[in-house]
């Protein structure tokens, strides 16, 4: 049975029986716990932890899932995916135990002729709570399986809740035996190597507390409204009913495998080493066509670098199998096929996820030949000097200028039987830069307690929002809380948290800075500086009481900053009317990645399919501004999901969205699934301009664009400055980009000039410095401070001059120059110096301390620098007394 039949084997088990059928959400939900969705009720945790009531009382989805825990584990064993499907069906107060066994057990052991998966029942073995004897008496009763085959186990094993205190309960689990010849008998309490497991139903009962029952600390209470969560592993099945012994033999992931097998020449199955990488190959390729597929971008933080240690693997495992040509392209294609049919949309957007691949392998390869040459020179260099350990500088040489993530260097130096000094690579990523702050809109409350809001929304359900129509409203203070903690009332100078039981305000989301402004009531005053959706449904309104006493219950005039609002809402018009000119110049590849919508002033980032051209960006500039000049209507409507898309309307990767959606359209230009705010008229924009653009990532551009008035004065300001600088120069303004590159070009050819005449002086100074050489036991050694402000380069050339001035002698030459308080430094030593026993790269840790500073190099020359010209003495005498030591041994 194919694994697509599987899935729609069980999606149509669970629509008979009146669930309602729930699409795999994205794997990249906006969910501050979790870097990927990684199981199958994670769209439902709303529904589970009582922040919003359930839209239907029965659900099923088939969820894709990626777990990275384990992905250095990945081609070592045929345990061990990122990616995999999550099958489930949820129960929201409506069945629990009796129901979701009978449903589970009809599925499993019900005819294919009927529907069924048609599993042997006398092979079909369960487990249970050790405590939960209600379970296993359900098992016997709906089933008839007999009591031998249904085993207990304790919290740890048999006990499911999210990790924080919430929701949780006992689970039963159901195994499939696969024969003696998989291991021994006893069930799955002896050997899960031939009992696997296949289904875990969670019986949602109980309510934890800060300690888990895992632990062995008991709940602290029962749920009112008692929920079934289940997850059948989509992949475990698949191996079962195709005969295979594991999912990288099944019909979903062999494919790749066969792929690599064409390109490669090699056979898999033929040898352990080889069989690792085209499993790593197979699992990744998957991983990552539908992480790109969801939105994600290769980049060096968070869920980009996830990504692209995937990509990269793929890369260097082909590479290893004897693959030079480039891969990720023909390997995504594979995956498309295969998944396609369960995820369609792996069909309408490829030409964006081909893009991705292939620009981060482009990228991965041209780095990887270089960097392969700095890694094995390093693995040389250490074994020679007789140690186990690369150094932290190798590996954040490999980081910083060839891209090697920390955990390739691992790898690599793991296969040469090497370990990493990690320690050490982890300091100097910390002297290089500061780690990225925390996701803004997590820190404001993605890690709170939640349980206050939770409490309010209970008591009072949800916002009204009434901001789309109206700035200002007569509202009703809900609730008020001071440092997280609900109070009655708040005095002047307080800073709060407050509910409204409506609001004006917009919350922030979707790219829009929230709304700020005042609430005003009777003697008592509120300045609002934020508004979150602490959880679903709940409008947070953050500020400072200015004047007066507020209390609970008080009415207020809720004020909108209507000037601000106006200029964000401009933006945020701007941002679609961008995106829509980007998607015409780039087609579908060009998907949004992230955009920021403040007054006046928007960014928008997109995955770019190639580099973008300053003319593109032109282009898109006046095709927006010329369809500013058709002054449309901008309307917006509450529909289905399924009817928006018939009408082409754009859905942001990453996004959640609900059955019912509000879409913006601007004509038939742009037409998005959007909550924010827009102008009533595209008109009102006045005019777009964009002013900055970058690559914040492997194929991601972004733009950045000022909107109405701002862009103005902006327009205003380089128009003065073009006027000004052809008054200067003397020309008019269209010549002025020819004009000043003459003299650019003439300042630079100047600038030569007077670096050769610095050398030259410099120089001419190396046959008195060679006349101050002292012997040092029989080695000719010049070690001087030389003019302040002498370079590098020019030390180095010094240096080189001294050297050579030295004769046939055995000669050192070490030369300091200090400049704004820093040191410049090179040593060299001539070949009868080195014949003695010296070395400049050795020399200078005798030294660099003095000053400060660290360097090395070459024997015949090295170089560095430090922050203490102070101890330039200090150096010279240690350099002297390391020469005298070395050549005296």
């Amino acid at each position: 049975m194919q694994t697509h039949e599987i899935n729609n084997r069980f999606t149509e088990h669970f629509r008979r029986r009146g669930h309602t059928v729930v699409p795999s959400a994205s794997l990249i939900l906006d969910d501050p716990t979790l870097l990927f969705v990684n199981a199958g009720m994670v769209q439902f945790k709303p529904y589970f932890l009582g922040d919003a009531p359930a839209p239907y009382p029965r659900a099923t989805s088939i969820q894709k899932c990626v777990r990275t825990g384990d992905i250095d584990e990945v081609g070592k064993t045929t345990r061990h995916n990122t990616f995999f499907q999550m099958a489930g069906n949820f129960s929201f107060g409506d069945y629990f135990k009796e129901g979701a066994i009978a449903n589970a057990w009809e599925l499993i052991t019900g005819s294919q002729a009927d529907g069924g998966y048609g599993f042997d029942p006398e092979r079909i073995w369960v487990t249970v709570f050790e405590h939960d004897r209600e379970a296993a008496e359900l098992w016997k009763q709906v089933t008839g399986i007999p009591a031998e085959r249904i085993q207990t186990r304790d919290a740890q094993d048999n006990y499911w809740d999210m990790g924080v205190p919430g929701p949780g309960g006992p689970c039963s689990e159901i195994y499939y035996d696969r024969g003696p010849e998989y291991g021994r008998e006893g069930g799955p309490v002896v050997d899960e190597s031939r009992y696997i497991e296949i289904w875990n139903l969670v019986f949602m009962q109980d309510i934890r507390g800060e300690q888990a029952p895992k632990e062995g600390f008991p709940p602290i209470g029962e749920l009112p409204t008692k929920n079934i969560d289940t997850g059948m592993g989509v992949e475990r099945v698949a191996c079962l009913l195709q005969g295979v012994d594991n999912v990288y033999e099944t019909d979903l992931v062999r494919p790749v495998i066969a792929k690599a097998e064409e390109l490669s020449g090699r056979a898999y199955g033929a040898d352990h080493t080889d069989d690792v990488r085209f499993r790593v190959i197979a699992d990744h390729a998957r991983s990552g066509v539908m992480l790109v597929g969801d939105g994600v971008t290769p980049g060096n933080e968070a869920r980009g670098y996830v990504l692209r240690r995937l990509l990269r693997r793929i890369v260097r495992s082909t590479r290893l199998l004897g693959v030079q040509e480039p891969v990720l392209g023909e390997f995504g294609a594979v995956v498309r096929d295969a998944m396609a049919p369960t995820y369609p949309e792996l069909v309408t957007e490829f030409d964006r996820i081909e893009s991705v691949l292939r620009n981060e392998e482009d990228a991965f390869l041209s780095t990887l030949t270089a960097g392969s040459k700095i890694f094995d020179t390093a693995v040389r260099e250490t074994r020679k000097s007789g140690g186990a350990q690369l150094g932290g500088d190798k590996a954040f040489q490999l980081h910083d200028t060839y891209g090697f993530p920390i955990d390739l260097t691992l790898e690599m130096a793991a296969e040469q039987g090497l370990s990493v000094d990690e320690q050490g690579f982890r300091d100097l990523m910390a002297e290089q830069r500061r780690r990225a702050k925390e996701d803004a809109k997590a820190r404001k409350s993605g890690h709170g307690d939640l349980s206050t809001y939770r409490t309010l929304l209970d008591e009072h359900g949800t916002t009204e929002f009434i901001g789309y129509t109206d700035l200002q409203a007569q509202s009703r203070v809900l609730g008020l809380l001071v440092d997280g903690q609900s109070v009655p009332a708040a005095s002047a100078g307080t800073e709060i948290e407050l509910v409204l039981d409506r609001t004006p305000f917009y919350a922030e989301g979707g790219g829009q800075i929230a709304d700020t402004g005042r609430l005003v009531g009777p003697g008592v005053e509120v300045e609002i500086d934020d508004v979150q959706r602490a959880v679903p449904g709940l409008f947070v309104h953050r500020g400072r009481v200015l004047a007066g006493d507020l209390g609970v219950d008080t009415k207020l005039d809720a004020a909108v900053d209507q000037q601000r609002r106006h200029a964000i809402a401009r933006s945020h018009s701007a941002t679609h009317l961008v995106h829509a000119a980007v998607r015409n110049a780039y087609g579908n590849r060009a998907a949004q990645a992230g955009s920021l919508n403040s007054p006046g002033r928007m960014r928008f980032d997109f995955t770019a399919p190639a580099a973008v051209s300053q003319g593109v960006l032109a282009g898109v500039e006046e095709e927006v501004n010329d369809y500013l000049q058709s002054d449309v209507e901008v309307q917006s409507y509450t529909t289905t999901m399924d009817r928006a898309m018939e009408l082409g309307a754009v859905a942001l990767f990453g996004e959640k969205y609900g059955d019912q959606v509000r879409v913006v359209d601007m004509g038939d230009y742009s037409r998005e699934l959007c909550g924010g705010t827009h102008v009533p008229r595209i008109g009102n924009l006045g005019v777009v301009k964009l002013v900055a653009d970058s690559s914040v990532g492997s194929g991601v551009h972004r733009v950045e664009a000022l909107v109405g008035m701002d862009a103005m004065r902006h327009i205003s300001k380089e128009h003065l400055l073009v006027t000004r600088l052809a008054e200067q120069f003397k020309v008019p303004a269209e010549e002025l980009p020819e004009r000043i590159e003459g003299v650019v070009s003439r300042l630079r050819d100047a600038e030569k000039e007077l670096d050769q005449l610095r050398i030259e002086r410099v120089l001419a100074s190396a046959g008195q410095l060679a006349d101050k050489g002292t012997d040092v036991r029989g080695v000719t050694l010049v070690a001087e401070q030389v003019a302040d402000g002498v370079d590098g380069n020019g030390l180095r050339a010094l240096a080189g001059e001294v050297r050579g001035r030295l004769g046939s002698r055995p000669g050192a030459v070490a030369l300091f120059s200090a400049s704004e308080g820093k040191v410049n430094f090179v040593v060299s030593v001539n070949e009868a110096g080195r014949d003695a026993g010296l070395a400049a790269g050795k020399l200078v840790p005798s030294f660099a301390a003095e000053v400060g500073g660290r360097g090395g190099g070459k024997p015949d020359m090295a170089q560095g620098g430090g922050t203490d010209p102070a101890g330039i003495t200090a150096a010279i005498g240690a350099l002297r007394g390391e020469v005298a030591q070395v050549v005296g041994s």
